[in-house]
């Protein structure tokens, strides 16, 4: 994975924690109270010292192929300002400034690019990189707490991971010690010739993005102040942080082991978000002993008030009404009863039947299938069973063709298919009675096929 990807992974990902930690502040539980009851802004100032290599391993520049794995420290030191989004998340700047040391106790030379101008064929032996600055902004993740004995927070462990800008000045030397035969390109960086050498320029540092990875403990001395322990890993987008060495294959890296203190910034009257806790925060209000006695209140309150709600709602005789409100108490099972527990009389219902005269509905030859000429008289008939609630009786007949058991059938489908017309325009198919009664009950003559026509219907009866 090249630099670029990993510079793009960064940036990303310090968006989506940003993005998540703000979603999260906005759902956390009101007992834990929101962002603006703590105090979120931190500064900081810290200092140490600084190796050309990483603790997960590799090479830099020099590379430990060919020596360079003893290192003589040099100081760094630096600043922070932190915003503080949730609990376990906050973003924070950074800027830092010092030098690293390298040097080759065996005393093999490492060789600098022959193009670049002053350089010494011999090699070089050591190496001091000045650092102007290093500015980043840091994604800052704590993942675990320790409270000791107390319920109050006392150690923070972190991990960080940003994305930066570093100026730096690399001066080679022929000696171990840095003090002899020194190649320095200071004031000419910043101009670049065909095949990536800088040869000529005006800038005495020289530019490369910088991604620094983390990991830290924080001991909590005060309210206010805080003591910050930390190791930082540098991945440098360049080859040249010791010097333009020759055939470089990776870019190069150092590391940063610091203390420093970090400052409680905001009113006194809020507690730090740094620190807070939200599981220890029950606990601390749990201690309270006013909280405490207001918990034992709000219990009692809460007794008293099942035993009413109890006491409310028993109904011995299970007919929904309460036994304080029931004016009938021991009404039997399923009896229907008004609110204050009696039961309801119903009035017996009224028995109502079609009014109108509505004449017969035909059909053709062996079919059950309704006439459009049919729908004016169902539709009539639909909206006064529906204003009345009445009853109606569909009568389904046949023609003699074909065997009786068949008519039969037949008379019952296109009775059917009358009820099924009036249910669907909204009729109750409980007030809907049908009989089928096949060829038995014929109006004209069977031997002709106009008798034959009239017999083929559905009658509607009162």
């Amino acid at each position: 994975m090249n630099y670029s990807t990993i510079k793009t992974a960064v940036a990303c990902s310090l968006v989506a924690a940003l993005g998540f930690a703000e979603t999260a502040q906005a759902q956390e539980p009101t007992v834990f109270g929101g962002r603006s009851q703590y105090r979120t802004w931190t500064i900081g100032v810290n200092g140490g010292f600084t190796t050309p290599s990483v603790i997960i391993g590799g090479s830099n520049s020099f590379g430990k192929e060919l020596g360079f794995f003893e290192y003589k420290l040099r100081e760094y030191y630096g600043i922070t300002l932190r915003k503080q989004f949730s609990s376990w998340f906050g973003l924070e700047g950074a800027v830092n400034r010092g030098r690293i040391f390298a040097h080759n106790e065996g005393g093999a030379k490492t060789y600098y690019n022959p193009s670049w101008p002053g350089v010494d064929p011999a090699g070089y032996e050591s190496a001091e990189t000045s650092v102007q600055y290093s500015a980043s902004i840091n994604g800052v993740f704590q993942f675990a707490t320790i409270d000791f004995l107390r319920r109050e927070n006392a150690v923070n462990f972190y991990a960080s991971v940003g994305l930066g800008m570093l100026a730096y000045n690399p001066v080679g030397y022929t000696d171990a010690d840095g003090s002899t035969g020194a190649w320095d390109n200071k004031g000419n960086w910043g101009q670049e010739r065909d095949g990536g050498a800088e040869l000529t320029g005006d800038k005495d540092f020289k530019r490369a993005t910088n991604i620094p990875v983390g990991v830290g403990m924080k001991f909590k001395l005060s309210d206010r102040v805080a003591l910050n322990l930390g190791y930082t890993m540098n991945f440098v987008d360049d080859k040249t942080l010791y010097g333009p060495v020759n055939g470089r294959a990776t870019n190069d890296k150092f590391s940063y082991t610091y203390a420093g203190l970090e400052f409680s910034l905001g009113s006194s009257s809020k507690p730090d978000l740094t620190w807070h806790n939200p599981v220890s925060t029950l606990y601390d209000e749990l201690k309270d002993p006013s909280l405490r006695n207001e918990l034992e209140a709000l219990k009692q309150r809460v007794s008293t008030l099942e035993g009413l709600v109890d006491e409310l709602s028993r109904d011995e005789d299970g007919d929904g009404v309460s036994d304080k409100f029931d004016k009938c108490p021991g009404t039997p099972a399923g009896t229907q009863v008004d609110g204050a527990g009696c039961p309801i009389k119903f009035p017996e219902p009224e028995v109502k039947e079609v009014t109108g005269t509505y004449p017969n509905i035909q059909f053709e030859f062996d079919s059950s299938v309704l006439k459009t000429e049919s729908y004016a008289i169902l539709d009539r008939l639909s909206s006064e069973l529906r204003e009345s609630g009445a009853t109606v009786t569909l009568d389904g007949h046949a023609s003699a063709e074909g065997s009786e058991a068949y008519n039969l059938n037949l008379s019952r489908d296109r009775a059917n298919s009358v009820k099924q017309y009036l249910v669907n325009s909204g009729v109750d198919a409980a007030k809907i009675n049908v009989q089928a009664f096949g060829e038995s009950a014929p109006i004209a003559s069977n031997a002709t096929e106009e008798g034959r026509v009239l017999n083929r219907r559905v009658e509607i009866k009162k």
